[in-house]
């Protein structure tokens, strides 16, 4: 059983400020001395990162299609114990799904899986009485869902507000905060630069996450908020485990370097915790930075979350890329994820990278994106060919090939992609690795074996 108080902050649709005042809320609450920990529903990384940085502990994501809908609620009992309040932002509008499975992969649907309340955040610049049709059409839609109220963004004027207020009130609906507009300034830093700065531990991106913490305080009955929060019933789950099922791993703890910085790292934190509990020792590399590996690496895993728009610096750091390809020509297990398979490649946009795949990267305009119930096409150190795996893609550059002789990926209406050779497995494909406990597993194994000869 998990008692942790919670609140799930969504919206009509996307563009309402959820985003902006999810990281002001926790910001808010930290500064209140809180222990508070954020949540993601969805893929969305760079959102993850922003949230953990307002929070002070890892951002987590809750994605029910890379997880499962099952998984939902355990990793959320794992990742918030011990906190004293948990905020949870929502994706797109509160009963929206990319695949179209709003029962399973929803906020709402998130917010059920967590028993948790839900305040809904309305624009209301160009909104009067209706916004009261607009919240209880919300409220009545699912029964199951608990609408537990409301913040309004961008309100005009005392007049205004107390016109919105009037009309919720007559629905019964809760107002927690009003926020005028321009209350919540455009202060981040772009998209562009994905999680790096949250990595890099930025005092740009800190100073922004602090902005949104003093307008967010000054508008939210914040005490309000913590009672409709502490309302919320126990999880009766067990908790996610990172632990495997079977004996614990004993003897020598091989160092696997995992790409991140001094804020966190690039791939999800639960991808650290499964490799320690798998018997291995974690130290982060840098690869913008660190001009080499950490001493005795035998392994490494650069998650989905390195921005691709960093090139330059990654190409400027020559002595780490030759490392790495000594690493990768060794047959350690090296992993990337994302843009890390571009890292990997022999160029990237005319810029030199590793040199590990004999493959060549070019940035095109506009994103792919979206999921792919994927299947492995040969064995390597993620999976055994033919095991099947949900995962994510976005990016803008694409490789030529698209895959090595070996391929790390087959599925439906797409070419084989990605690249095994040797112990490298490098995809744009990325997985949660909560969902595939067993790619730590055999990460730590092939890193404990003896080293190949060189080829």
């Amino acid at each position: 059983m998990t008692l942790v108080p919670r609140v799930v902050l969504s919206a009509p649709s996307s563009g309402h400020g959820t985003g902006a005042l999810a990281l002001g809320l926790l910001a808010a609450l930290a500064d209140r001395g809180l222990d508070v920990s954020g949540w993601k529903v969805g893929p969305d990384q760079v959102d993850a990162a922003y949230l953990g940085l307002a929070a002070g502990r890892p951002g987590r994501n809750l994605d029910p299609r890379l997880v499962g809908p099952e998984r939902v609620a355990p990793l959320f009992a794992h990742g918030a114990a011990d906190a004293d309040v948990a905020l949870v932002q929502g994706s797109m509008g509160l009963y929206d799904s990319v695949a179209g499975r709003p029962e399973s992969e929803s906020t709402a649907a998130v917010a059920v899986a967590l028993r948790s309340p839900v305040v809904l955040v309305v624009d209301v610049a160009a909104m009067g009485q209706s916004v009261a049709a607009l919240v209880h059409g919300f409220r009545a839609y699912d029964e199951q869902l608990w609408l537990g109220g409301v913040i309004l963004n961008r309100v005009a004027s005392p007049r205004h507000e107390a016109m919105l207020r009037e009309a919720l009130d007559d629905v019964g609906v809760p107002v927690y905060g009003a926020l005028r507009r321009h209350e919540l300034p455009p202060v981040l830093p772009a998209r562009r630069h994905g999680t790096a700065l949250v990595v890099q531990g930025d005092a740009e991106a800190l100073r922004a996450v602090r902005r949104l913490g003093e307008a967010v305080a000054a508008t939210v009955d914040l005490d309000r908020l913590l009672g409709l929060a502490r309302s919320a019933p126990a999880l009766t789950v067990q908790p996610w485990s990172p632990a495997p099922a079977d004996d614990p791993p004993t003897g020598e703890r091989p160092v696997i370097a995992l790409a991140g910085g001094p804020g966190g790292s690039y791939s999800h934190p639960e991808t650290a915790e499964l490799l320690r509990a798998a018997g291995a020792e974690v130290v982060t590399v840098d690869p913008l930075r660190d001009e080499a590996l950490p001493a005795g690496t035998r392994g490494l895993v650069v998650g989905g979350g390195l921005p691709e728009t960093y090139a330059d610096r990654l190409s400027a750091n020559r002595r780490l890329c030759i490392a790495v390809a000594e690493l990768a020509r060794t047959g350690r297990p090296v992993i990337a994820e994302g843009a890390g398979l571009l890292w990997l490649a022999r160029e990237l946009d005319g810029l030199p990278m590793c040199g590990v795949l004999d493959a060549v990267g070019t940035s095109r305009d506009g994103l792919v994106i979206g999921y792919r119930e994927a299947t492995a096409a040969t064995d390597s150190v993620v999976a055994r060919a033919g095991a099947a795996v949900v995962g994510h893609k976005q990016h803008a550059a694409v490789l030529t090939p698209r895959a090595g002789e070996r391929a790390a990926w087959s599925w439906a209406g797409g070419a084989p992609e990605g690249f095994v050779w040797r112990g490298v497995h490098a995809s744009q494909l990325v997985p949660h690795w909560a969902a595939y406990p067993e790619i730590a597993a055999r990460l730590v194994a092939a890193a404990a074996a003896p080293a190949e000869a060189p080829a």
